[in-house]
């Protein structure tokens, strides 16, 4: 059987702002709203955030990919939150990785195999590296991943 992402019990019926701050070990809310968690990334995440997205992507993909190790060295050093800019880089690849985990009922093997793919759709980039590039990549790999939702030949 494929590794599995655990999703929590109450994972399932809150809200999207909520499963991605909880992906991003933001201290663990009963219900955070989208308006808390932009709140949450613009001031910045704590640098325990990379760890949390860590868990799920494995450290390789998250250091020195998304957020350079220097910068979180500093970050955790100083016990100051994340900039701005690496926050949102966070949690752009947070709302990817939270719509993969839905989409693929935490199939770790299955949410690893698509983001790492070339995919005709995104013009051979990979889903990653496109989520990564900027929030309009993003943006378009979360429309990539609804449109397969709702069965549509991707």
């Amino acid at each position: 059987m494929p590794p599995q992402i655990q999703l929590s019990q109450s994972e399932g019926p809150v809200n999207e702002a909520t499963r991605v701050a909880r992906l991003l070990a933001i201290d663990d809310p009963e219900v955070l709203s989208e308006v808390q968690l932009a709140h949450c990334v613009s001031s910045g995440l704590p640098s325990k955030s990379a760890l949390g997205l860590s868990e799920v992507l494995g450290k390789r993909w998250v250091v020195g990919s998304i957020i350079p190790e220097a910068s979180l060295r500093r970050a955790r050093k100083s016990d100051k939150p994340l900039s701005r800019e690496l926050s949102e880089r966070l949690y752009e690849i947070g709302r990817v990785v939270d719509a993969l985990r839905l989409a693929y009922h935490g199939n770790k093997d299955a949410i690893d195999g698509f983001l790492h793919r070339p995919h005709v759709l995104l013009e051979g980039d990979t889903p990653f590296d496109l989520a990564r590039s900027s929030s309009a990549g993003a943006q378009a790999v979360l429309n990539l991943i609804r449109r397969a939702e709702a069965g549509v030949a991707v």
